[in-house]
C-alpha cells in the first residue's frame, strides 16, 4: 500500500512520545502535522544533563587565587549566574515550536551563508564539551571497576552517548525524562551525605572593589556554563506543537537548567576546601568515604549516567550544527563523528597537563563568542516579530550572504576581548584582558559587552532589510 501524504511528511521523524525509531530527518523544519509532545518534558530535557560533575567542579573553583569568595558571596554568585545564563537559553528555546527548527538551522535567518562560521564553531564546541564531560564519566567508571583502563571506560561511555545521539530527538527526551527521576533520587541521597561534611567557613579573601570584581568574575564562570546551552536551545523544543505556550517553554527551560546546575554547584561549594584541583569524580568519591563506601559508589554511578545524558545532547546538536553549516552528510553519521572525535579529545585532555587549568580556560574561552551570537539571533528574531518562514532557510544556495550578522558577531567578540578574564596564553594584564585587569578589578564583563554590541550592530544594520513574516 502506498504511503499517505501525512505518513510521507513524517518519514524519518518520531511520531509520538516513546517512539524510539532512528531519526534520519535532518535540519529541515518539522512540519506542523508532525509535531507532538507535552511542554512539560522541556523541564526534564534540561534538568538531567545539568546534573553533572562539571557543575560540581564549578562550585569548587571559589577558592582559586583570583576569586577567594566567601560562602554567602559564592551562593549569591551561583544564583545570579544561573539565572543570567539560563534566561537567554530559555528565550531561544521558545523559537523551537514557532519554527520547527533546531538552533543553528534557525540561525540561518540572520546569518545566511555566513552560518558556516558559527555552525562549525559550535560543531567544534560540542566535541570539546564531549571531551570535558567524558573525563569525569570515564574516571568514575574506572573507580567503580579498578581493573578497567581509562580508554576502555571512555569507550563504554562514548558508545552509549553516541547511540542516543544517533537515535535522536525522542530517544534523548525519553532518556532524560527517566534519568531525571533516577539521578534526582541519587543526588538527594548524595546531598544528605555531603551536608554531613559541609564546610561553610569560607570567607571573602578580598574587600571593596576587588571583592566586587571577584564576585562578577565568578558570576561569569557560572553563567558561561549554562549559557553554552544557548547554541542547543530550540533543538529540543522543535517537535513541540506550534501552539505550545511560549511562556511555559521559557520557564520550563530556565528552571530545568538553573535548578540542576545550581544544585550541583552548591554541592561543590560545600566541599570546596576539600577539593585538590583535580577533576570532580575523584573529589566526590573521596569526600563520600572512598573505598568500600556504598554512597561513594552510588555517586560514581550517577556521574556515569549524567555523562551519557549530557553528551548525547552534544552529539545530537553537533550533528545538526554541521548540517546547518552546509556540510552535506547524513545526520546519523554526523552524530557518530562528534562522539568519535570527542573520544579523541578526551584522551588529549586527560593526558596533557593540569585538568583544572584546562577546564577553566576551556569553559571561559569557548563561551566568549556565544553571547554575540545570541545577541544577533535575538535581534533578528525580534525584528521579525518572532515569526519567520522556516522553509526559507533550507536551501543553502538561496541564502543571503549574512554579512551584517557575521560582522556583528566578529565585532562583538573583538570588543569584548579587553573585558575578558582569561589566561589562555596571554597572561594577566595582557592584551586580551587589559580593561578587566587594570580597571575592573578582575570582573569579567566580556559576555555582556560582546552580546550588547553584537545586538546593537545587527539591530541598526539589518532593520531595514529584515522583513516581518
Amino acid at each position: 500500500m502506498a504511503m499517505t501524504t501525512d505518513a510521507l511528511s513524517r518519514e524519518g521523524m518520531p511520531a509520538r512520545e516513546g517512539d524510539l525509531t532512528v531519526e534520519s530527518h535532518g535540519m529541515e523544519p518539522i512540519p506542523e502535522n508532525a509535531r507532538y509532545g507535552s511542554v512539560g518534558r522541556v523541564f526534564t530535557v534540561w534538568f538531567t544533563p545539568n546534573l553533572v560533575p562539571a557543575a560540581f567542579f564549578i562550585g569548587t573553583l571559589v577558592t582559586l587565587d583570583f576569586l577567594k569568595l566567601g560562602f554567602v558571596t559564592s551562593i549569591l554568585a551561583i544564583i545570579v549566574g544561573n539565572l543570567v545564563g539560563s534566561f537567554f537559553v530559555a528565550l531561544l528555546s521558545t523559537m523551537g515550536p514557532k519554527l520547527g527548527l533546531a538552533q543553528m538551522p534557525a540561525a540561518r535567518l540572520p546569518f545566511g551563508k555566513s552560518i558556516v562560521v558559527p555552525g562549525l564553531l559550535n560543531w567544534l564546541s560540542t566535541i570539546g564539551w564531549d571531551g570535558v564531560n567524558n573525563v569525569f564519566g570515564a574516571i568514575a567508571l574506572t573507580i567503580l571497576i579498578p581493573s578497567l583502563p581509562f580508554w576502555a571506560a571512555l569507550l563504554v561511555i562514548v558508545v552509549c552517548q553516541g547511540a542516543l545521539g544517533i537515535f535522536g530527538y525522542e530517544a534523548i527526551h525519553t532518556f532524560e525524562k527517566w534519568m531525571a527521576i533516577v539521578l534526582g533520587a541519587m543526588f538527594v541521597v548524595l546531598t544528605i551525605s555531603i551536608f554531613g561534611q559541609a564546610d561553610t567557613s569560607l570567607v571573602d579573601g578580598f574587600s571593596g572593589a576587588d571583592q566586587i570584581g571577584a564576585f562578577v568574575a565568578y558570576v561569569a564562570i557560572v553563567a558561561s556554563f549554562v549559557l553554552a546551552w544557548a547554541l542547543y536551545a530550540s533543538d529540543y523544543s522543535r517537535y513541540l506543537p506550534v501552539d505550545a505556550p511560549p511562556r511555559q517553554v521559557f520557564w520550563y527551560t530556565l528552571l530545568g537548567m538553573a535548578l540542576a546546575s545550581g544544585w550541583l554547584e552548591i554541592l561543590g561549594l560545600l566541599v570546596a576546601t576539600q577539593a585538590t584541583g583535580g577533576e570532580s569524580s575523584d573529589t566526590i568519591y573521596s569526600v563520600l568515604g572512598g573505598n568500600g563506601a556504598i554512597i561513594a559508589s552510588l555517586a560514581m554511578v550517577a556521574i556515569f549516567i549524567g555523562t551519557i545524558a549530557v553528551n548525547a545532547m552534544n552529539d545530537y546538536t553537533g550533528s545538526l550544527s554541521l548540517l546547518a553549516a552546509g556540510v552535506r552528510v547524513k545526520r546519523v553519521i554526523s552524530a557518530a563523528a562528534v562522539a568519535i572525535l570527542g573520544f579523541a579529545f578526551t584522551l588529549i585532555l586527560q593526558y596533557n597537563g593540569d585538568f583544572s587549568a584546562n577546564f577553566f580556560n576551556f569553559l571561559l574561552f569557548i563561551s566568549y563568542w556565544i553571547s554575540p551570537f545570541v545577541g544577533v539571533v535575538l535581534a533578528d528574531w525580534w525584528l521579525r516579530g518572532r515569526h519567520a518562514n522556516a522553509a526559507s532557510v533550507v536551501d543553502f544556495a538561496r541564502l543571503p550572504s549574512g554579512t551584517t550578522a557575521l560582522v556583528a558577531l566578529v565585532v562583538g567578540f573583538a570588543i569584548g576581548i579587553p573585558f575578558q578574564n582569561s589566561s589562555l596564553g596571554y597572561g594577566w594584564g595582557g592584551p586580551f584582558n587589559w580593561v578587566t585587569a587594570n580597571y575592573l578589578h578582575g570582573a569579567d564583563l566580556a559576555y555582556y559587552v560582546g552580546g550588547a554590541v553584537a545586538f546593537l550592530i545587527y539591530w541598526y544594520g539589518a532593520r531595514g532589510a529584515v522583513q516581518r513574516a
